[in-house]
């Protein structure tokens, strides 16, 4: 992904989950994808979508030992 698909899509992210501290990191081994943050804690992936153009997929695991 492009710096410009990355900002783009952070703001989008920020906008959606009204939280200003998400920030999307390049992959570098990973070129149709971006590691997403809120702060400093890893929360997820986002992908370009394969079988569309401009569409983006975000994918987010939730542990069972980070449940209360």
């Amino acid at each position: 992904m492009d710096e410009k698909t990355i900002r783009k899509i952070e703001t989008h992210l920020r906008g959606t989950f009204a939280n200003a501290r998400i920030t999307l990191v390049p992959r570098p081994k990973q070129k149709d994808s971006a590691e997403v943050y809120i702060g400093e804690e890893f929360v997820g992936v986002v992908f370009q979508d394969e079988d569309e153009d401009g569409s983006f997929m975000f994918e987010m695991a939730i542990l069972a030992e980070d449940l209360p």
